[in-house]
């Protein structure tokens, strides 16, 4: 009898270890905001304790049916009915704890889901504008680039143009030269033909000097003065 005693005591104090380990755990799962992986785990572990639960209500069951006093038997069999209820209210709340916490869960996913797809719009939308930007410096650059390839054409062409007047010019100014070196012939030509008359050789050196000076004075005045 004082074995049965002790089998029963030990029995009721693990029904009550696993009913507060139960209450516990579905505590956890009301405060549980994810991953949905911890919720599973807390859910197999109110499972396991559920499970050991019913075995030692069980237990419990068959020893008060094994009782020789029908005042005990009943006795037990009243605690094992609280037992019960109290297991089965346990389930209730721990269904609705569930239930709570994966709609939570489910919630925080959906808006890191949403605030996800607006970071990634916000960042295409920024790589957008970035490329934007980009292609706008890259015409900006080319059409500054082809502004100066245009400058140094039309300077190239000044260039060429002024080469070019200054070579007609080197060689005008060659030709009129050798005018005056005909001319300088001529009037030598003359000097030695009229050698012999001196004053008929001092007026043709006379002429070819004036000559001489008239010409050299007009190319001069051509050149230093040319719009005069």
């Amino acid at each position: 009898m004082a074995s049965s005693d002790v089998h029963v005591r030990i029995c009721e104090q693990e029904i009550l270890k696993y009913d507060l380990e139960i209450k516990a755990l579905i505590q956890d799962i009301t405060e549980c905001t994810g991953p949905q992986s911890e919720l599973t785990e807390l859910n197999a572990n109110v499972k396991k304790s559920f499970h050991n639960l019913r075995l030692r209500i069980q237990d419990l069951e068959q020893m008060a049916m094994e009782q020789d006093k029908e005042s005990d038997k009943q006795a037990m069999i009243s605690q094992v009915e609280g037992h019960k209820k109290q297991m089965l209210s346990n389930q209730t709340v721990w269904r609705k704890a569930n239930l709570a916490s994966k709609l939570s869960i489910d919630n925080m996913e959906k808006q890191a889901l949403l605030n996800g797809a607006d970071s990634a719009v916000r960042q295409r939308k920024m790589t957008k504008e970035g490329l934007a930007q980009t292609s706008s410096d890259i015409t900006e650059n080319l059409m500054s680039i082809s502004r100066m390839m245009a400058q140094q054409v039309q300077q190239s062409e000044e260039t060429m143009t002024s080469l070019a007047t200054s070579s007609r010019t080197i060689q005008e100014t060659n030709d009129e030269f050798k005018t005056m070196t005909g001319t300088i012939q001529l009037g030598r030509k003359l000097i030695t033909k009229y050698n012999r008359r001196e004053l008929t050789d001092k007026l043709l050196i006379f002429l070819a000097v004036a000559l001489f000076l008239a010409t050299v004075l007009y190319i001069l005045k051509k050149r230093l003065f040319p719009f005069l």
